[in-house]
């Protein structure tokens, strides 16, 4: 059994944030391995107030209020086998200089936003992790693969940076039999640098089809938006509703932040657990996405509300769907990170070994 120690932006309130929906699906299948799993949360008033797991049945969940407060956890941290700090997390560059001081166990960093991350570094303007900081951490796992983990131990100097891709719990994203409400649906938070993309492939194709039915869920959106009358809005949808959200789809929309298609091999958490549902994905493209899903059988890509138009039109949309989710299932479950995750963990600590 494997003592693991996470401080992380948020398990207990996936309002605003993807990274409570990872941890959770990831730390789930990591503990049902038979590993301990201790994930400690900064008390932020956003997320108090919007809290939808608050006691996790799979980890001991525990806030603090204040960087000195995780003085009162120095000792779970110094026994701990591994110790993980994730991106965005308040202080985070403070957070992993104790965490380094601190663990005798194996250190990681999980990346979450690794190629925001990298786009800050690169402006000297990132405040969770930093050059200095990151060749303390054992092993870098990183949202992103491809190249950008030769940069990570090349311009920075990890000793291991290791792709850890978002996954999905496959219990809880499952098709639900739900009636289909909508053509086309999207799930995120606003972004400034999303919507163009979503302008082009999802809202222009809702003023040109006034016949179909299309949704945007998600918080932050500005009132300036000029939202078609054939497109719903949903302010926040809770991670419990997701399943039924995406079943309701006959289609439903992936869509990229620049960092993330210029970086490529980013799959977001949304594009696994929508693909688990067996709701058909339309998406951007970025490099590394066939890699992942295959187009044109498991996914579909396209470039204009023109594209959008004719794969919601496709005869085989639902084959579409079908075939994402057997590979979804096949390869990009939160059983298949943790494997990964453990993998990971056990090769940094060899690896301190062999330096010991």
């Amino acid at each position: 059994m494997m003592k693991l120690v996470v401080l992380g932006l948020s398990l207990s309130s996936s309002w605003g944030n993807g990274h409570a929906t990872t941890f959770r699906a990831l730390l789930r299948a990591f503990a049902a391995r038979g590993h301990d799993v201790l994930f400690l949360e900064r008390d932020m008033p956003w997320y108090a107030a919007h809290r939808d797991e608050p006691a996790p049945d799979y980890c001991r969940l525990e806030l603090y209020d204040s960087l000195a407060a995780l003085a009162d956890w120095r000792a779970e941290i110094e026994q701990a086998d591994a110790v993980m700090v994730g991106s965005y997390v308040p202080n985070g560059v403070e957070v992993g200089k104790l965490v380094q001081q601190w663990a005798r166990g194996v250190t990681t960093f999980y990346d979450i936003d690794t190629p925001v991350t990298l786009a800050k570094l690169a402006r000297g303007a990132c405040d969770y992790v930093s050059p200095e900081v990151i060749p303390g951490y054992d092993v870098y796992c990183s949202f992103t693969g491809g190249p950008t983990l030769r940069l990570i131990e090349e311009r920075y100097k990890s000793p291991a940076a290791r792709a850890l891709y978002c996954s999905v719990d496959a219990d809880r994203y499952r098709p639900t039999g739900a009636d289909k409400r909508w053509d086309l649906s999207y799930l995120g938070t606003y972004s400034d640098d999303r919507q163009p993309t979503l302008e082009r492939l999802l809202i222009e194709p809702a003023r040109r089809h006034p016949e179909m039915r299309f949704v945007v869920a998600g918080p932050q959106y500005p009132d300036t938006i000029d939202w078609p009358a054939n497109v719903e809005r949903i302010e926040h949808l809770p991670p419990a509703d997701h399943a039924d959200f995406y079943s309701a789809s006959r289609a439903t929309l992936n869509v990229t932040r620049a960092d993330m298609i210029a970086a490529g091999w980013s799959p977001s958490v949304r594009l696994f657990e929508a693909t688990a549902c067996g709701t058909p994905i339309v998406s951007d493209r970025w490099p590394g996405i066939d890699e992942l899903l295959t187009p044109d059988t498991e996914i579909l890509l396209a470039d204009t509300g023109d594209d959008v138009a004719a794969a919601l039109g496709r005869p085989d949309l639902d084959a579409i769907g079908t075939a994402g989710r057997a590979r979804v299932l096949a390869e990009h479950t939160a059983q298949h990170r943790a494997a990964e995750l453990e993998a990971h963990l056990r090769e940094a600590a060899t690896a301190r070994l062999a330096i010991a």
